[in-house]
């Protein structure tokens, strides 16, 4: 027998291989426990660097860019249109301003033609009526020699002549208004109460008798009927010039007289017919 065979073995006995290969792995478990706790720890961790890769918008930005530039654009031909109607404008209202000053200017310029005409018309008939003073003044003149009996006659027609007429009614009347206004002024366009022209005269001499002519001298060289001159009675309207186109006008107040507004220089007179001789006549009364 050895002499070891009553000594008790110090071995372990043998575990079996699943308990042992459990342990390890519960040893292993708490290990990786701790390596991580203790990773976690007051240890700073290192920072994270990281590349972020972005997607293409190369695409999408092409097509807004082009948008944008396309806006733009129109933006500019809209202020580009709006500079042109504004500068149209602007061109026609000073087109509009220069016509209406053009025709200002056309206006005044015809009413002072106007009225150089009418002047020159006024002092041709002056002249007129001066020639047939003049030659019925050298008329005169030369019968100055003759008989006493024509001297005797020329003073018993001057007497008639200053003499008022024999008119009645309405014609009375009339002669009456116009043989008032003797002496007053002659004034062109003027028809009364202190200044007159020819046809103004006429015009108030009849409205006095509530009959109403024409303004002018044309017209109321028709305005009745036409008589003749060996044939005219107080209140017979004469007129110098023709019928319908006359120059001057008065008033018949019978005894070979008339009453006329004749110009600035002798205003409303009553003269005889031999002073100026009328062209025609037109009766109304």
């Amino acid at each position: 027998m050895s002499h070891t065979a009553h000594i008790p073995s110090h071995r372990k006995p043998r575990r079996n291989a699943s308990k042992t290969a459990l342990r390890a792995g519960v040893a292993g478990g708490v290990l990786s426990t701790i390596a991580v706790a203790g990773a976690a720890g007051p240890a700073q961790a290192e920072p994270v660097t990281q590349t972020i890769e972005m997607p293409t918008i190369t695409s999408g930005l092409s097509t807004a860019v082009a948008a944008s530039a396309q806006a733009t654009q129109q933006v500019a031909q809209d202020l580009q249109t709006q500079a042109q109607e504004d500068a149209a404008a602007a061109t026609a209202a000073k087109t509009a301003k220069k016509a209406k000053a053009e025709a200002v200017r056309k206006a005044e310029a015809k009413k002072k033609a106007e009225a150089a005409a009418k002047a020159k018309a006024e002092a041709a008939e002056r002249a007129s009526r001066s020639t047939a003073r003049t030659t019925l003044s050298a008329t005169s003149g030369s019968h100055t020699g003759t008989a006493a009996s024509t001297s005797s006659s020329s003073s018993s027609s001057s007497s008639s002549s200053s003499s008022s007429s024999n008119a009645t009614g309405s014609a009375a009347a009339v002669i009456a208004f116009a043989q008032a206004q003797v002496g007053d002024a002659y004034v062109p366009g003027g028809t009364g109460p202190n200044s007159w022209d020819c046809s103004g005269l006429v015009q108030a001499a009849f409205r006095s008798v509530n009959i109403d002519l024409p303004r002018v001298s044309q017209s109321q060289s028709t305005a009745g009927t036409q008589v003749s001159l060996s044939n005219l009675q107080p209140g017979d309207i004469l007129y110098w010039g023709g019928a319908g186109s006359a120059y001057h006008v008065g008033i018949y107040v019978g005894n070979g007289q008339f009453v006329g507004a004749q110009n600035s220089s002798t205003g409303v007179v009553q003269r005889p017919l031999s002073y100026d001789p009328p062209s025609g006549a037109v009766r109304v009364l």
